[in-house]
């Protein structure tokens, strides 16, 4: 598998979002992009008994788990055991700046202290047999992305990390929620382009701000290696992912939202005939019709119907139907 070619385009690991329904879906709609799990801890996997939180599809491949933690060993224990789970690619991340994280001193805090993260990844790197990669912003706080960004990548690509994923802002710890951090802070894509000149030996990919395919082309023109897509990707998955194995790599055909509604039956049979609910996938799906004639009737019908006990897959084709 070449997971180089495939983090041309990616899907961003999202906490809440992209669980194994969420995968499962997106990989209906493309088969070439590579996919992330949401944030999984190392101490949970480790120490709490978390590892269900890695059960994925065969499907999902290409698929790639991110870890949080700031502890080198305890890291390189969760890689291991990810990598013995079947995943293509660990992920690092140096980037969620949600006050839980800051507590676990891991997430975007890091980026204060690039000699303890390449150390971390360095102990991964051994310990797992496949990739290591980091997610990272472009400073946090008062430091100056400018003079901050081209040292940590030079720190932790002297570890062994040859993979970069750049969320192209800052993250302000304090004074700004994980919700606005996603906004608020300005965007800096010129600073990405100029990391991409600067390393050319590294495969960075851009993520902060990529709205549509057209976006994702223009980043690929001006130089860099990938883009990845996080929450366009998530609320208007037809726009972006049934366009990306044509548009991106270059494979011919895609899917109709309707096929691929059809297609995710046969999983919400099995995932509630091992004791699921119905609205663990289809609240993944609500977007699948955004802009199209028929979304609403197709929201309103999930939305009210998919939680009640005994809703099955008959009330996904009803809604189907009401989309026409």
């Amino acid at each position: 598998m070449d997971l180089t070619r495939a983090a041309t385009f990616s899907v961003a690991p999202m906490m809440d979002w992209t669980d194994r329904h969420c995968r499962y879906l997106h990989r209906q709609m493309t088969r070439h992009a590579l996919l992330y799990t949401e944030m999984v801890t190392a101490p949970a996997i480790v120490r709490g008994g978390a590892r269900h939180l890695l059960a994925f599809d065969p499907a999902e491949h290409p698929v790639a788990v991110q870890l949080g933690g700031s502890d080198p060993r305890e890291l390189a224990q969760a890689a291991r055991i990810c990598a013995d789970e079947g995943y293509d690619e660990i992920n690092l991340n140096i980037g969620c700046p949600s006050d839980r994280v800051q507590s676990g001193a891991f997430g975007a805090v890091l980026m204060k202290s690039p000699d303890l993260v390449a150390e971390c990844a360095a102990e991964m790197i051994a310990a797992s047999p496949v990739e290591v990669t980091v997610k990272c912003r472009i400073g946090v706080d008062d430091q100056e992305p400018q003079e901050v960004l081209p040292a940590f990548l030079e720190t932790v690509a002297a570890a062994g990390v040859r993979r970069f994923a750049i969320h192209a802002r800052k993250a302000w710890l304090d004074g700004l929620s994980p919700r606005q951090n996603r906004d608020v802070p300005p965007l800096d894509h010129d600073l990405a382009y100029r990391m991409k000149r600067e390393f050319p030996q590294l495969h960075l990919s851009l993520n902060g701000g990529v709205a549509s395919l057209d976006d994702a082309r223009a980043h690929l023109a001006r130089g860099m290696d990938g883009v990845m897509v996080g929450r366009a990707a998530y609320h208007n998955p037809s726009d972006i992912l049934l366009g990306v194995d044509q548009e991106i790599f270059g494979v011919a055909g895609r899917r109709t939202p309707h096929e691929v509604v059809q297609a995710m039956l046969p999983h919400i049979d099995a995932h509630l005939a091992a004791g699921g609910r119905l609205n663990q996938v289809t609240r993944h799906m609500l977007g699948l019709f955004a802009g199209r004639p028929g979304a609403r009737a197709w929201r309103r019908i999930l939305s009210e119907g998919a939680h009640r006990d005994g809703a099955g897959p008959e009330l996904v084709e009803r809604a189907l139907a009401a989309v026409g």
